[in-house]
């Protein structure tokens, strides 16, 4: 992929200490929004505030509002807003039969999409499709590709984002993958890997239920059961990047086999793939598709609401675990498999009400759909998030 002829002005922001990128941030996420405000979110002089702000501006980053957003006694307040093309970020979502790749300003929009079938799942197959679709992104933003900071890939497993390697990829098969380093070799962009739950839960940090949480969780529910926390307005990560694995945790009959190759996990019961075959197993026809099981389910099929219940059950303890541990403010339920939450949506709920302990009851419960693009976005957020890192860093 060759690379865009560089811009007259840098296409990044040099964010020299933690304090200025944690202004920059503010305005990304709260703009359009005034000096005095960002100075009580940071916790900032106005000075400071001011300072800062002034080269973001000269370059073409941050803009002020034309007009003043109020008034009081004394000056007008004129809002200060991330200028949303002034910057881009490509993510690609790796899945088990397809990639969905994004390019997104940062200003949250959605600019241009591909999508490209995985027929395997060998890294070498998989590597040359992340490139050809970063290529293609490239070709389709055009000019604008000058602007773009970064490419982030995102891979269900256990992911160390620092070195770029899958460690653990029961999806895929991997261990000890060098992804990162594989793909930087064939593109032009600096390229970050990141567990795709975490991912997400960095995009929802700057552009959703995050905005004005201190605290949240996300518990994603389709082909795996995974988990991306949020405390204090910080993405956990761990000392070994497996922090929010609630997928492993043994709360399910100790009977039930995982892929990963242990027993009992939620993933053995709760998962898209453990209700299809919990279904076909009872039922006796290994033919049957997960559409299948959900149909059957809505008609009353006592098979196939057994395997909905137990998989409401595992999940509610889980969320319980969680938020026992943790203690958010709300905890988003999303995923491919909250297209059927009424299936389970009860015994999540009773599960949950019986295990979380004192207040943390009082934990909200929002169901809400994310879409592959929505994964794919959660991939650019975490570019920009590393090419946004203070030079200090």
């Amino acid at each position: 992929m060759s690379a865009p002829p560089p811009p007259a002005a840098p296409r990044r922001p040099l964010l020299r200490t933690a304090a200025s990128a944690e202004i920059f941030t503010r305005i990304i996420t709260h703009g359009p929004v005034s000096r005095i405000e960002v100075g009580r979110l940071t916790g900032l002089s106005p000075a400071k505030v001011t300072k800062t702000v002034s080269p973001l501006i000269r370059d073409g980053f941050v803009t002020v509002g034309e007009h003043a957003e109020s008034s009081s006694p004394g000056r007008p307040v004129y809002p200060l807003s991330v200028v949303p093309r002034s910057m881009l970020a490509i993510g690609i979502k790796v899945n088990a039969d397809e990639l969905v790749g994004v390019a997104v300003s940062i200003g949250n929009e959605v600019l241009t999409s591909v999508r490209r079938p995985l027929a395997r799942h060998d890294p070498d197959t998989v590597v040359a499709e992340i490139v050809r679709c970063a290529r293609r992104l490239v070709d389709k933003l055009g000019d604008s590709a000058g602007r773009l900071v970064g490419l982030g890939v995102s891979v269900s497993g256990e992911v160390d984002t620092a070195s770029g390697v899958v460690r653990h990829s029961p999806l895929l098969g991997w261990s000890h993958v060098p992804l990162g380093a594989r793909v930087a070799r064939q593109v032009d962009l600096p390229v970050i890997v990141e567990n795709d739950v975490r991912a997400l839960t960095k995009s929802e940090q700057w552009f959703g239920l995050g905005v004005e949480a201190e605290s949240f969780a996300i518990v994603t529910i389709g082909a795996g059961i995974g988990c991306g926390i949020s405390v204090n307005r910080d993405v956990l990560v761990g000392a070994h990047g497996v922090v929010g694995e609630i997928g492993h945790l043994p709360l399910a009959p100790p009977d039930a086999l995982c892929v990963c190759g242990r027993r009992g996990c939620v993933e053995a019961v709760a998962s898209s793939g453990a209700i299809r075959d919990a279904v076909r197993a009872g039922r006796g026809d290994p033919t049957l598709t997960l559409a299948d099981a959900v149909t059957l389910a809505h008609d009353g099929d006592r098979t196939a609401v057994d395997a909905f219940d137990r998989a409401g059950t595992a999940i509610g303890a889980a969320l319980a675990v969680t938020v026992n541990l943790v203690d958010p403010e709300v905890v988003v339920i999303a995923g491919e498999g909250v297209m059927e939450y009424d299936l389970y949506e009860r015994r999540i709920r009773e599960e949950f009400a019986a295990h979380a302990f004192g207040a943390a009851a009082s934990c909200r419960l929002v169901v809400r759909r994310h879409t592959f693009i929505d994964w794919a976005c959660g991939a650019a957020v975490a570019a920009f998030r590393d090419a946004l890192r203070p030079a200090s860093a």
